[in-house]
């Protein structure tokens, strides 16, 4: 670790504990005695969504934040609620030892937890999620709906 004082390359750790998500160390200098504190991080390799046209765009839980809630708008859904289902996606992100995930198994994940907690939301979110044309997609969306309960 090289000394901010005076730029030598060798230090010793004094003192090391964790805050927050990452830990704090404490060093000494080993050439001018100074010491100084340093934050050692986890670097999380960058997450990339596949879009449905083969572009590709970096992850962004605001906004997939963003269209759960205008989903779950209106009803019975709290933010912990919303909170729960982007962090189950981002957990299946990195269950699935992989950057890359396509916008469809985002849509699919968020599509699953919504079927589950409210039947309006999951009928609002899927029909931005599958770009419903006409009130017969609709239709057909809120019958499978049903037909599965």
């Amino acid at each position: 670790m090289k000394c901010p004082y005076c730029s030598y390359q060798e230090s010793k750790v004094i003192d090391s504990r964790p805050s927050d998500d990452r830990k704090r160390r404490r060093r000494e200098c080993l050439k001018c005695g100074k010491r100084f504190t340093t934050y050692e991080a986890v670097e999380q390799p960058m997450r990339i969504v596949i879009k449905r046209d083969g572009s590709f765009e970096p992850y962004d839980r605001s906004k997939l934040m963003s269209g759960i809630y205008h989903a779950t708008k209106k009803r019975p859904v709290s933010i912990a609620q919303v909170n729960a289902i982007a962090d189950e996606v981002e957990e299946s992100y990195i269950d699935s030892w992989n950057s890359q995930m396509s916008s469809d198994r985002i849509g699919a994940l968020v599509l699953e937890h919504l079927k589950h907690l409210d039947e309006i939301a999951y009928i609002r979110f899927a029909s931005v999620y599958r770009d419903f044309k006409d009130a017969a997609s609709f239709m057909a969306a809120i019958v499978a709906l049903q037909n599965e309960k």
